[in-house]
Order: structure tokens, then sequence, then C-alpha cells
């Protein structure tokens, strides 16, 4: 292999390949600048229906359509080289049949050119994932809390705990069988969350899910401290960019207001140096 060949990208069976090994690093990407912040250090790039709270202002990630989705995917692969991104099916997109849902994760590959999708639901969306995986389209599951089915779980709160623990391992085993190749468990007790690392034989990625899942993924503007709205307990800060932003703006208009910006530094001279007559 020359010394100019391109990078190889990662690709499903790489991911599940990463069972018990060095932890995968994901975080979530909705543009192309921040893809390539991504690339350069994660094993994958979620463009995640979070992008409907994060960068569009919903309540919720249920209002996330699949144009949306269409949109930051090709963005998001655009920026990429190595690591693989993984595009969520919004809600209402595959729930309907299997049928439906491989119509729009076709589409969802095809038109975006990421690799994969994830979809939410255990035990119940087995049949899709089978579906899916039979089809040639490789499926990210997501059980525990899964954030579409909010109005149903009755907010953003943590599954799995004493009575709930036996149907998410549940979730996790049909998962696996139906053909997921890596799973995410989101806001499920740290363990349970190893219990169900531990026996399943894909790798798991947790968020707020304790460390010894198989992986890790939060979301980029939470971790960066862009997204200011409200913390959940898992997300740690390793910046505060969005306050470092707003003095920045705040700098900005104070200078623009008091005729200190631009200066001749920033500005066009009516004539070129050395051309004067």
């Amino acid at each position: 292999m020359s010394a100019t060949s391109p990078v190889r990208a990662v690709l499903p069976p790489d991911i599940r390949a990463r069972k018990g090994q060095a932890p995968l690093v994901v975080l979530t990407a909705y543009t192309t600048p921040v893809a390539r912040l991504v690339d350069e250090h994660c094993d994958m790039a979620l463009v995640g229906d979070s992008v409907g709270m994060v960068l569009h202002g919903m309540p919720s990630t249920i209002g996330v359509t699949m144009e949306m989705m269409i949109l930051h995917g090709r963005a998001v692969v655009r920026g990429l080289q190595k690591a693989m991104a993984v595009i969520d099916m919004p809600f209402g997109s595959y729930e309907e049949s299997p049928q439906q849902a491989y119509h729009n994760a076709a589409r969802l590959i095809a038109e975006t050119g990421a690799p994969c999708v994830k979809l939410e639901g255990g035990a119940h969306m087995a049949e899709t994932i089978a579906f899916l995986t039979k089809r040639g389209v490789p499926v990210q599951a997501h059980i525990g809390l899964t954030p579409q089915a909010v109005n149903t779980l009755g907010g953003y709160k943590v599954v799995g705990r004493e009575a709930e623990a036996d149907q998410v391992m549940q979730d996790a085993l049909a998962v696996e069988a139906a053909g997921a190749f890596s799973v995410v468990l989101e806001k499920v007790p740290m363990g349970l969350a190893a219990r169900i690392t531990q026996r399943l034989s894909i790798p798991t990625i947790g968020i707020g899910a304790g460390a010894a899942c198989d992986g890790q993924v939060l979301v980029v503007d939470d971790m960066l401290g862009f997204f200011t709205e409200f913390r959940p307990k898992f997300v740690k800060r390793y910046a505060n960019l969005g306050g470092l932003a707003s003095e920045a703006i705040a700098e900005y208009a104070a200078e623009v207001r008091g005729r200190q910006f631009p200066t001749e530094e920033h500005s066009f001279a009516d004539v070129l140096k050395g051309k004067q007559s």
C-alpha cells in the first residue's frame, strides 16, 4: 500500500469485530465542520435525530423528518474520511411495517452515503431489524430510554431498574438475534448495562449506562457546552464553548456600537499601495 492510498472508512463489520477490545468512541455530528473534527478522533459519527432539539429548537425528537435527516446526513458524510456515519431513522419512518422501514432506510443510505441506520426499540422491533439486515441494511439498535417514545415512557427517565431489568435484557438479546451489529444502551443502570455487555456478542454503546459498555456516545453540543438548555446527569462538559462564543459575540457587539470595529486592518483602501500617482 502506497503512502498516498486513501484512508479506509470504518464499516459495520469493523464495529462488530471491536467487541471486547478498545472502547469505541462515538459523538454526534450534524454539520460538515463538526464531522471533520469528530472524524479525527472517533470511530463513529452519529447523525442523531437529536438534531431537532440541538439545531432546530424543537422540544423533542418527534418532529424530525426524513428530509432533515437526509440534509444533515449528507453534510456529515462529506466531512468524514475514516469514521463511520450512522444515521438515525426519524419517528414515524419505520414503525408501521418492515416494508416501510426498508423503503425509508434504503432512501437514507442512498441519499446520504451513510453505510447504516439506527432505529429505536427492542423485542417489538426485532422483526423489522431482521427484515432490514437480511436485505443488506446494517442496523444499529437502540434500547433502554428511547427518546422517540418519550410520550409513552412519561419522560426522559432511567429504564431498567428492578422489575424492568429483565425486559431490557430481553430487548438486548432480541436485537442481537435479529442481526443488529451493535446496540446503544441509553439511561440503563450501570450494573444491568454491564451484564448486557457481558452477555451480548455485539458491541454495546453506552449513553448514561456506565463504563462497562464497549463504547460511549455523547451529543457533541452537550459535551462542548454549546447546548445549554439542560444538561443530563450523564453528560460531562469537556469545554464551555457556548460561554466563550457568548463572550466573543458580546465583545463584537460592543466594538461595532463603539465604532472600534472594523479598523483599517479589516478595511480596503481606495487605491492599492504602490499605484498612487
